[in-house]
C-alpha cells in the first residue's frame, strides 16, 4: 500500500447537508443520514492517513430553504468539505423527484474530478440515489466504490404492504422500482458495502438477489461525544427548558423523550397510545416529542402533515394538554441540551419506531446518559447489548410499550446503572474515531485488492498504469475498419506513438461494429483495448476494461426511440435485408442495401414520419444502412464525451475513412480522413479542421496528428 495520503469522494444527493445548524426533521429526507455523512466527513479529515474528503451533494438556490444550501464550498474541519453541484431544476426537490436528474450530477461531478487534478482513492455512496451516482462514477473512472444504504427499498416495500397500502399508490409516491434496481445494481457494483449492524445484513440486504454477505462489513456509526455528554454540575440552558416547561403542568416530573422525524414508520401514533392509554404513566412522567421543525402544520408536505394532525388529534383524545410538550422549534445545538434536561429529571428515550435500521438517537440518548427503550429488531438489538443501557421492546403493541417505559422509571437503582453504562459503552464503541479505525482498515484491504485486480486488468491496454481519461487532455477516436486497421507497420508505428504521449492522451475507436465484434477485431490485430469504445454506429458506448454501458448515454438516446414499430415499418421497404442477429441491438437496426431498389433516404425518413416514428438513418459504402435513435450517431456520441469529461471539441481529434464516419468528422473536431477514403467523404473536402491525409490507413491517422501538432 502506498504512502500518499487518501483522497475519499463521499456522495450524499438528497435532504438539507450543512455543516452548522442541521434541520434535523424537516422532512423526511433530512435525518439521521445527513448527521452520519458530515460526521463521518468530519472524523475522516482528522485522520493522519486521509489527504482530503469531499462530501458532494446538490446545490439547491430556492427561497423556501436557507441561501447557505447554495454555497458551493463549505468547510467542515481539517482536510473536510462539502461541494454542492448543481443538478436539475435550482428548487429544492424530495429524493423521489431526483432520480430523472441523477444522470446530470454524474456528469457534473466528472467536471468537478477533471478540476481538482486528481482522482479520488475511494467513492462512498450513501442511499440508493448516491448510490446510482458512485455506480456510474466507478465504473467511468476506475476507482472503487463502498457504499451505504442508510434504508433499503424492499424493506420499505413489504412494510408498507403489510400496513395496508396498495402497491401502485406505493410506486406513485415513492418511486420503489427505480430504486429498488438502482440498488441491486450498486450491489452488483459496489467492492464493499458499509452496514450498522449484522441484521441490516441478515435480514434487510438478505431480501436483494445480488447481495454477496462477503462484501458487506459492519462498521456502527459513531457519535460526538464533545456534544453528547452528560450534564454533571453544570446547569441546563435555562431557554431550552423554559421552551419545554411551557407546555407542562408539572414540569418537574420524569422526562419521557421522543425525538424523530414526522414520519408514519416512527409509530408516534403507537407512542401516544402507549401514553394516553395508562394514567398511572401519566402520572409518573411528562411526554415530550421532538418531531421536526414547523412554522405551520399546515404547509408541510402531506406524508408530514398527515401524522402531525393524528398526533394532536390523539393527544386531545386522551386529552393530554398539560402532560405533553411538542415544542415547534429547536436548533441541532438544542437535542444535546433536551437530552441532558431528561437526565436531570430521571427520564427515558424512547425509539418508538415500528422498524429500526440502526438507530442513531439511541447512541446520542447513551451518550448523554440517558437509560433508553427501542425497537427489538435491528440495530437497537446490538446498540442495547453493546452498551446494556435500556430495554428492547415490541413496538407494534402500544401496550408493551407502556409496560415496558414503567418499568424503566420504577427502579431508581437500575436507572443509574444504565446512565453509567451508556455513557462508558459508548467511548468504547462507538466514537467517530472507533468507527474511522475500522472504516480505514477495511479500506486500506480493499484498496490493495483493487490495485492488484487493475494492474492485471491494464496490463493489456496502452495505459498499464491507470486509467487515463478522467485526467488526460486530448483524446483520438478512430474508425476500426478500414482506418486503424489495414496496414501492419502503420499500425505499429501509431500504437508507439500512443504508448509515448499515454499520460496525456486517451485513445478510443468508433465502429459500427458490436462492442464483441470490436474487440474480437482488435484482439486479432494485437492492439490494446482502448480507453473508450464508440460501438453500433454511435449507440453505444463502453470504457475499458470494465464494459458497463455508459449509461447516461443510453438514457439520452432512448427519447422517441420505438424499435419494435420501425422494424415493422421498414419489413416492408424494397432493398432492404436484415442483418444477421448479433449485428441488430438494443438501439439500432442493421440491413444490407440493394442500391438499385433502396428509396432515396429522403423518402425514407417521410415514411417513417408518417408513420409517427423517429430515426436516423445512416447510409454508408453504398451497401449498409443502420437505423438509430435520432441522437444516436458516432458525431453525438464524441460531442457528449466531450461534455461529459469537461474537454473542449478541438480537444478531439477523429478519423474516419466512410459513410458513417461523416458526422464525427465535421464541426469543432479535428477531422482526419484518411488516404483510402470512399467517395462519399470527398464533399468534406475543404471544410475548416478537415485534413485528407496522403497515407493510407493508421499512416493515414499519424499524417492527421502530425499535421494538426497533436502532441503538443
Amino acid at each position: 500500500m502506498p504512502n500518499q495520503k487518501l483522497y475519499i469522494l463521499m456522495i450524499s444527493a438528497h435532504g438539507l447537508i450543512r455543516g452548522h445548524d442541521m434541520e434535523l426533521g424537516r422532512d423526511a429526507d433530512t435525518g439521521g443520514q445527513i448527521t452520519y455523512v458530515v460526521e463521518l466527513a468530519r472524523a475522516l479529515g482528522r485522520n493522519n492517513n486521509i489527504a482530503q474528503v469531499d462530501l458532494l451533494t446538490r446545490q439547491i438556490e430556492d427561497t423556501k430553504v436557507s441561501p447557505d444550501y447554495a454555497i458551493p464550498i463549505e468547510a467542515l474541519g481539517p482536510n473536510a468539505r462539502i461541494v454542492r453541484l448543481p443538478c436539475g431544476p435550482r428548487k429544492y426537490l424530495r429524493k423521489e423527484l431526483l432520480w430523472p436528474h441523477l444522470d446530470q450530477m454524474v456528469d457534473r461531478c466528472l467536471h468537478y474530478l477533471r478540476q481538482q487534478g486528481r482522482l479520488p482513492d475511494l467513492i462512498h455512496s450513501h442511499y440508493a440515489d448516491a448510490g446510482y451516482i458512485g455506480l456510474h462514477l466507478s465504473n467511468l473512472l476506475g476507482i472503487p466504490q463502498i457504499h451505504t444504504g442508510h434504508s433499503l427499498g424492499r424493506p420499505k416495500r413489504e412494510r408498507l404492504l403489510a400496513a395496508g397500502r396498495k402497491e401502485q399508490a406505493i410506486e406513485r409516491q415513492f418511486n420503489l422500482s427505480r430504486r429498488i434496481a438502482a440498488e441491486e445494481e450498486v450491489l452488483v457494483n459496489a467492492s464493499l458495502i458499509v452496514t450498522s449492524t449484522s441484521q441490516e445484513v441478515d435480514d434487510q440486504y438478505g431480501m436483494y438477489e445480488n447481495i454477496d454477505p462477503r462484501r458487506c462489513r459492519v462498521i456502527p456509526p459513531g457519535t460526538d461525544t464533545s456534544r453528547f455528554s452528560p450534564p454533571g454540575r453544570k446547569s441546563v440552558d435555562p431557554a431550552i427548558q423554559a421552551g419545554i416547561d411551557r407546555f407542562l403542568s408539572t414540569p418537574g416530573k420524569p422526562i419521557i423523550l421522543a425525538i424523530c422525524r414526522p414520519d408514519t414508520r416512527k409509530n408516534l401514533d403507537g407512542l401516544i397510545e402507549a401514553y394516553g392509554a395508562d394514567p398511572s404513566l401519566q402520572n409518573t412522567a411528562n411526554l415530550v416529542i421532538i418531531a421536526g421543525t414547523r412554522d405551520d402544520i399546515r404547509t408541510m408536505e402531506a406524508s408530514q402533515r398527515e401524522v402531525m394532525n393524528n398526533l394532536l388529534l390523539d393527544i386531545d383524545h386522551y386529552d393530554l394538554w398539560g402532560k405533553i410538550a411538542i415544542p415547534k422549534h429547536f436548533t441541532t445545538d438544542d437535542i444535546p441540551e433536551i437530552y441532558r434536561l431528561a437526565v436531570r429529571r430521571h427520564g427515558i428515550f424512547v425509539n418508538s419506531a415500528l422498524t429500526e435500521p440502526f438507530g442513531l438517537t439511541l447512541i446520542e440518548a447513551a451518550a448523554s446518559g440517558l437509560p433508553v427503550i427501542a425497537p427489538e429488531d435491528g440495530g437497537p438489538r446490538d446498540i442495547i447489548a453493546n452498551c446494556r443501557n435500556g430495554l428492547l421492546v415490541n413496538t407494534l403493541s402500544p401496550a408493551d410499550i407502556t409496560n415496558a417505559l414503567k418499568e424503566a422509571l420504577s427502579d431508581k437503582k437500575r436507572w443509574r446503572d444504565w446512565s453509567r453504562n451508556g455513557i462508558s459503552n459508548v467511548r468504547r464503541h462507538y466514537t467517530w474515531d472507533a468507527h474511522v479505525t475500522k472504516y480505514i482498515r477495511e479500506i486500506n484491504k480493499l484498496l490493495y485488492k483493487e490495485r492488484k485486480r487493475l494492474r492485471r486488468q491494464y496490463a493489456a491496454t496502452l495505459h498499464p498504469d491507470w486509467p487515463p481519461v478522467p485526467l488526460t487532455r486530448k483524446i483520438i477516436i478512430s474508425d476500426i475498419d478500414n482506418t486503424l486497421l489495414g496496414d501492419e507497420q502503420g499500425l505499429a508505428a501509431l500504437l508507439q506513438w500512443l504508448r509515448i504521449h499515454a499520460n496525456t492522451v486517451s485513445f478510443g475507436i468508433a465502429t459500427g461494429r458490436s462492442v464483441e465484434s470490436a474487440i474480437r477485431i482488435l484482439k486479432k490485430w494485437r492492439v490494446p483495448m482502448p480507453d473508450i469504445l464508440i460501438t453500433s454506429v454511435g449507440s453505444e458506448i463502453n470504457y475499458w476494461p470494465s464494459l458497463r454501458p455508459d449509461q447516461g448515454w443510453s438514457n439520452h438516446i432512448r427519447h422517441k426511440w420505438r424499435r419494435e414499430a420501425l422494424a415493422e415499418t421498414l419489413q416492408t421497404v424494397p432493398g432492404l435485408t436484415l442483418q444477421p442477429p448479433e449485428n441488430q441491438r438494443e438501439f439500432k437496426l442493421s440491413y444490407m442495401v440493394t442500391p438499385e431498389q433502396m428509396p432515396p433516404l429522403e423518402q425514407l425518413y417521410q415514411h417513417l414520419h408518417q408513420q409517427n416514428l423517429h430515426a436516423k438513418l445512416i447510409y454508408s459504402h453504398e451497401a449498409f444502412l443502420d437505423v438509430l435513435p435520432e441522437r444516436a450517431s458516432k458525431g453525438l456520441a464524441v460531442r457528449y464525451l466531450a461534455y461529459k469529461w469537461g474537454l473542449p471539441l478541438q480537444n478531439f481529434l477523429v478519423a474516419g475513412d466512410s459513410g458513417n464516419d461523416e458526422e464525427m468528422l465535421v464541426g469543432d473536431t479535428l477531422g482526419v480522413v484518411v488516404g483510402n477514403h470512399s467517395p462519399e467523404l470527398e464533399p468534406l473536402r475543404g471544410l475548416e479542421q478537415m485534413y485528407f491525409a496522403d497515407n493510407t490507413h493508421a499512416r493515414g491517422i499519424l499524417e492527421g496528428l502530425e499535421h494538426y501538432n497533436f502532441a503538443r
